[in-house]
């Protein structure tokens, strides 16, 4: 044969490997380019600048710290926050009644909340006994373990709800409270209402002058409770 002939044969045999080389050169830049989406994704999320909720009228006045208040007349009812904790327990916010709840929002993949996890439990510590409560809700965890690995690294005895779809954080009324945004924190006045909220993670002072407010608003004991 010459080998002219053989020639042909030759390309032939060759296009093949070069089809299956291209194509695995496309499954690895389609694999990287959803890799890469998915770390904007979870930056994204995770942040400690913080954003606006976004859209409905809830009537929030964001300080120079950060921190926005809402007047009296204008807080949202906080909506049914309950389920299964990450120690396996049962939390409801209802339960508090009465009290004054700080709902803190945080992922065990999230870097500001880890930041942030210590100053929560200290001033937890230094405040449940003027009738406050926190309840944290543990967000975007597939798995309960990195959760419950994160209260243990950190020391923190009050209970959070294990969320892991975040269906509880799309309770709140449209413009309290940004789903993106993690970590945030509300605070919860002792009618049940959305009263002060923070879409970025909070050092111990801020955390204390986000509460204060609240401490003295202790409903007044009737004659007959006295």
């Amino acid at each position: 044969m010459s080998a002219d002939s053989r020639a042909p044969l030759l390309s032939n045999r060759a296009t093949p490997r070069r089809s299956r080389r291209a194509a695995a050169r496309v499954r690895r830049h389609a694999a990287l380019t959803a890799s890469a989406a998915a770390c904007v994704l979870l930056v994204s999320a995770c942040t400690s600048g913080g954003v606006s909720g976004g859209g409905g009228q809830t009537g929030f006045i964001t300080g120079p710290d950060g921190i926005s208040t809402a007047k009296e007349s204008e807080r949202a009812d906080v909506p049914d926050l309950s389920g299964e904790t990450v120690t396996g327990g049962r939390a409801d916010v209802a339960d508090y009644k009465g009290k004054v709840v700080v709902v803190n929002v945080w992922g065990s993949w999230c870097p500001p909340c880890r930041a942030e996890a210590k100053n929560f439990e200290k001033v937890y510590q230094d405040v449940k006994d003027q009738g406050v409560q926190f309840l944290g809700i543990n967000t975007r965890d597939p798995l309960v373990g990195p959760a419950r690995a994160f209260e243990k690294d950190h020391g923190v005895t009050y209970p959070s709800i294990f969320d892991p779809t975040g269906k509880l954080m799309l309770r709140f009324k449209k413009g309290t409270l940004n789903p993106q945004s993690v970590p945030s924190t509300l605070v919860v006045d002792r009618e049940g209402r959305v009263a002060a909220r923070s879409l970025q993670a909070l050092s111990e002072e801020k955390l204390r002058a986000m509460i204060a407010p609240y401490l003295d608003d202790a409903p007044k004991k009737t004659n007959a409770e006295k």
